[in-house]
């Protein structure tokens, strides 16, 4: 008989030992819960905060805002076309860099045109390193600078092994995706923090959320862009300046051209890049990090809450089908 008492104490012990374990657990779940329910409201309200409220008020006078001038680099197709265009239909003048001169003046004399703004242009190659800085900063003394955008970007011709790349392109995307944004911020911002006004944007890339099998060297170089823009946000958002890092996610332009059929793909929410420029300029002075276009920013939300391996599953099964589209393309 004691020997039943016995066992049936231990077992009331034991009883209540796991209904506090469970207990705990129930209250852990239950934080963790309402935790991710508070994070998706606030996302949620972020995204309808800025890229919707805005269309329902007048335009900002980013002039007055920032500065009379613009530098937009990588200038003369995609993005960075279209986002000068969109600058200068702000009123803003625009400085165009990139490599080309003929297409150079012919995007500057439309903007011009178009937009009756002033319009600047400064031929230059971000690929060949240092030795290109000089002439530009020279270029650039003196002038009212109020917005900087980095856009110019090195990319792969299609997905592909990082052994396979070869150094020239490695060099590529870190002179290109890296150190051109480090020189450039590094020439326009002491004017920006002696005038107390300005704003720098720095176009990273959707591969930067998470490691980016097939495209390492360059998400890798995106997410450098990304943690810079942020750090300096750190440094100089008590001086006046509004730092940016824009992520976009995929775009219609001559970079993401490697398939057809993903660029067709409207559960991949592709804009042009004038339809992308519209929607990223009216988040600038509102979000330091953001895709800069509602869908794109939904992509990005599951991007964060997704594991990674299901990230890199996805990227890895999503690049080797580029990949292989590719090389078949390159056989005829």
């Amino acid at each position: 008989m004691a020997a039943v008492d016995s066992f049936y104490l231990l077992y009331r012990e034991i009883g209540r030992s796991c209904n506090c374990y469970m207990e705990a657990l129930a209250l852990v779940g239950a934080w963790y819960m309402a935790r991710k329910c508070f994070s998706i409201v606030c996302d949620s309200y972020s995204l309808i905060r800025l890229h919707f409220i805005p269309r329902l008020v007048s335009r900002p006078d980013l002039v007055k805002q920032y500065g009379r001038w613009a530098v937009v680099t990588g200038s003369t197709a995609g993005i960075g076309k279209a986002y000068a265009e969109e600058l200068a239909s702000y009123g803003i003048n625009i400085i165009l860099i990139s490599r080309s001169k003929e297409k150079l003046e012919t995007v500057a004399k439309d903007i011009a045109e178009t937009y009756d703004v002033e319009t600047a242009v400064i031929v230059a190659d971000f690929s060949k390193g240092r030795e290109i800085y000089s002439s530009i900063k020279e270029a650039l003394r003196d002038k009212d600078i109020g917005i900087l955008v980095n856009n110019v970007g090195a990319f792969y011709a299609y997905p592909d092994y990082f052994t396979s790349l070869s150094e020239d392109k490695l060099w590529e995307i870190v002179n290109v995706n890296i150190a051109a944004a480090n020189m450039m911020v590094h020439i326009v911002l002491p004017g920006m923090v002696e005038r107390k006004r300005g704003a720098i944007v720095n176009v990273s890339s959707g591969s930067c959320c998470k490691p980016t099998p097939q495209m390492t060297a360059y998400s890798a170089s995106k997410a450098y862009l990304d943690h810079f823009s942020r750090a300096l946000h750190y440094e100089y958002a008590s001086k006046g300046i509004f730092i940016q890092s824009l992520i976009p996610f995929l775009i219609a332009t001559n970079m993401t051209q490697c398939s057809d059929h993903v660029l067709s793909n409207k559960l991949l929410c592709v804009p042009s890049a004038k339809v992308y420029a519209h929607h990223a300029v009216s988040t600038l002075g509102i979000s330091r990090r953001t895709t800069g276009y509602w869908l794109h920013s939904i992509q990005f939300l599951l991007a964060q809450y997704m594991p990674e391996w299901f990230w890199v599953w996805g990227m890895q099964t999503l690049n080797s089908a580029l990949r292989q589209d590719a090389l078949s393309h390159r056989k005829y």
